[in-house]
């Protein structure tokens, strides 16, 4: 097979590998509610369903990435699909919340497989002159399982909630054999590596007692003693992690990675975007139901614009960004993003669904603007040997950002609902604004998104002090 042929072959294995677990989390959020009725779960359970996805994600992409390095792509990918898949059934299959938690678990870490190595697998097939193009139409994708999800999401919760479980066995099954009889290892990497374990268990146990404080911090409050405990054993272990990668040759995060400008701008600026629209449409779902009064379906409906808007300008900016860098487009998409989250600041009880629908659409370009020419940058400014952990820490920021969006907005939401709605509107069993103290809400939203938007701001002023791609170097090995 000619090199020119096997590059698209690479970038439709990544493709679907992202479209399956996009399409996967995008069904389980409208799936949620009928869950919780026939599994008889509580509100905890349920949110730790979501949570523990995103949360392993988080931790276990670096990891992944640095064996990506020392092993190869191939195996690791495709033993992704094969984990996600099995992990997937086993869901369908629950009988009980905390089964369902055990399995997405599973599931999730088939998901960090496909995800950690999914960008290296692009950056090695492709020339720096098309890998802009090339993780454009990966994001276009990803906003194609975004835009379909909450209606396929609503098509399975018609028949059965477990069928959204069930679709990823053919998906799985076909991505596998793909995946296995077509990519093949492009770079050569260093023989006879060794990992760092012990990095990894403290980066392992640090990372995560860190996201379980953020997550406790915004359900549970910051002061809360184990919010408190949990957020000191994190300092404690990620203080002992840098002075063990600092000390040995061959580290499971190298550090030097952040000592290039481009890099370290990079990483900071993608973990930003992530808190500034982790939770944008989380916080806009409560809005349509407890304010709105509208159903969970048609709610998860609703915020299609977002995607539709990244679906469009994913593969637009990274085409322009091979022509003409990535500085400028990354940093003018956080600017738009920035331009839409302003729109979100002035929500009312009132506000119409087309207004917060065109705010969307602006705000999605942004990211769709900001994603693949950042991504690139990132991919292009390491030597291949390091495009795993490279790509594993992108994903890791992006992630992290999620989900101290998601506790930054569970502590302004919880102060302004009852318990008891605040489960009604996560279940779905409650659509109305009984249990809101409404004026309290929207006040809470307003702050939401105006820290979106500062957050969004910075992240624009930090793409922009990374400097041009032509004057950074890769770090020296």
């Amino acid at each position: 097979m000619k090199q020119v042929d096997y590059k698209w072959i690479a970038l439709s294995c990544t493709s679907l590998g992202a479209l399956l677990s996009v399409l996967s989390s995008n069904t389980l959020i409208i799936a949620l509610p009928d869950i919780m009725k026939e599994l008889h779960a509580s509100m905890n359970s349920i949110i730790w369903t979501v949570m523990i996805y995103m949360l392993a994600i988080t931790i276990l992409v670096p990891s992944i990435g640095r064996i990506a390095d020392m092993i190869g792509r191939k195996k690791l990918f495709v033993g992704g699909f094969i984990i996600f898949t099995i992990g997937s059934v086993l869901c369908g299959f629950s009988a009980t919340a905390w089964q369902l938690i055990l399995f997405r678990l599973i599931q999730s870490i088939g998901g960090a497989l496909l995800l950690a190595v999914s960008t290296p697998i692009v950056a090695d097939a492709f020339s720096r002159g098309e890998l802009g193009k090339a993780l454009g139409i990966n994001g276009m994708i990803i906003s194609v399982g975004s835009v379909i999800g909450p209606i396929l999401g609503g098509a399975f919760v018609s028949i059965g909630w477990r069928w959204i479980f069930y679709i990823n066995l053919p998906i799985g099954i076909i991505g596998t054999i793909w995946a296995w009889s077509q990519l093949k290892e492009v770079e050569r990497l260093p023989q006879k590596q060794k990992f760092d374990w012990l990095g990894t268990l403290f980066f392992t146990i640090g990372m995560l007692t860190l996201l379980v404080a953020l997550t406790l911090g915004g359900f549970k409050g910051w002061l809360n003693s184990s919010t408190i405990i949990l957020f000191a054993l994190a300092i404690f272990f990620m203080v002992a992690f840098v002075n063990i990668e600092n000390k040995i040759d061959e580290p499971m995060l190298d550090l030097s990675l952040f000592k290039s400008r481009i890099l370290a701008f990079a990483f900071t600026s993608n973990l930003l975007n992530g808190i500034a629209r982790g939770a944008v449409t989380f916080l806009l779902v409560f809005y349509f139901q407890g304010i709105k009064g509208i159903d969970p379906v048609m709610a998860g409906i609703l915020l299609t614009p977002f995607a539709i808007s990244m679906m469009i300008m994913a593969p637009i900016s990274g085409r322009l960004s091979d022509r003409y860098g990535s500085r400028v487009l990354s940093s003018l998409g956080l600017l738009i993003s920035a331009l839409g989250l302003i729109g979100m600041m002035e929500i009312k009880e009132s506000t119409s669904i087309l207004e917060l629908a065109i705010w969307m659409f602006i705000a999605g370009l942004g990211s769709g603007m900001f994603f693949s020419p950042n991504t690139s940058a990132i991919m292009g400014a390491v030597a291949p040997e390091r495009r795993g952990i490279a790509g594993g820490v992108r994903t890791m920021m992006n992630n992290a950002g999620s989900v101290i969006s998601m506790a930054l907005s569970m502590a302004i939401i919880s102060s302004s609902i009852t318990p008891e709605a605040l489960q009604g509107l996560f279940a779905g069993t409650q659509v109305g604004s009984q249990g809101i103290a409404i004026a309290q809400f929207i006040t809470g939203l307003r702050t939401a998104f105006a820290i979106s938007f500062f957050m969004s701001l910075l992240a624009a002023v930090i793409s922009y002090m990374r400097g041009s791609e032509r004057s950074a170097l890769a770090p020296e090995n």
